[in-house]
């Protein structure tokens, strides 16, 4: 299950995301926002990231305006490996080298073919297990 989750400036984005959730039939739960009004990004990082702890979700998605606050709110959770992708090579060695659980969108950065595209690839793309990468997320816990 995916924890997807925006501020104002992800909104738009967020639509096109679950579009592509829905047509690949991936489970996921929506956290909000629900609209371009202004909100607080940390809310909604707070959102994603509490699903993921309480082990409902495996994974996250979280969408502001550059992705910059929302993944750095989000990396203030220990457990949370937050990654802002802005390409599919990024998205890629995150989840290879990082084994990262929640991926960071700016909405007003990526455009929506390449969002889904980033989406995709964070999603279907393995954690590696090697040894050196493992060691070196157990440093970053501790």
């Amino acid at each position: 299950m995916i924890a997807i989750a925006c501020d104002h400036g992800g909104y738009e984005l967020k639509l096109e995301i679950l579009k592509y959730l829905d047509k690949e039939q991936i489970p996921y739960v929506d956290l909000g926002c629900d609209s371009t009004d202004a909100v607080d990004y940390p809310v909604y990082a707070r959102k994603v990231t509490s699903a993921i702890k309480d082990g409902s979700c495996d994974k996250g998605i979280l969408i502001c305006g550059t992705g910059i606050g929302i993944s750095i709110a989000a990396n203030k959770v220990p457990g949370i490996r937050a990654a802002l992708c802005t390409d599919c090579f990024c998205a890629e060695a995150t989840r290879q080298h990082n084994n990262a659980n929640v991926l960071a969108l700016g909405g007003r950065v990526v455009g929506p073919g390449l969002a889904v595209k980033i989406v995709d690839t964070f999603l279907h793309t393995e954690f590696s297990g090697a040894e050196r990468h493992q060691r070196r997320i157990d440093m970053i816990e501790e």
